[in-house]
């Protein structure tokens, strides 16, 4: 079976980046102790575009996918992240080859 990977890519609100990158820094620690069907999980500042991030998300088949987005510290992220946020994000889903 193949892999999944994703493209999310989220733009976050003029003055909120250093809080962003706090919390989604303990979202990344949190997904690489707690997922192991998640292989690869980092954001990324966009160079051309300082207010957008991309996070690469790369699992082992769509369970491991599902389990992310069920898991208790993903969900708790959100109330950390939403008041960073200028936008909702915009997520594509890739399969591996």
């Amino acid at each position: 079976m193949a892999s999944i990977g994703v493209v999310a890519t989220l733009t976050v609100a003029e003055g909120k980046n250093a809080d962003f990158e706090a919390a989604f820094s303990e979202l990344m620690a949190a997904v690489s102790a707690n997922e192991p069907g998640n292989e690869f999980y980092a954001a990324f500042q966009c160079k051309d575009n300082p207010q957008q991030y991309k996070v690469l998300e790369r699992y082992v088949d769509q369970a491991a996918l599902e389990a992310h987005g069920k898991s208790e510290h993903f969900r708790a992220s959100g109330p950390k992240l939403a008041p960073c946020m200028a936008a909702a994000p915009v997520i594509e889903y890739l399969d591996g080859i």
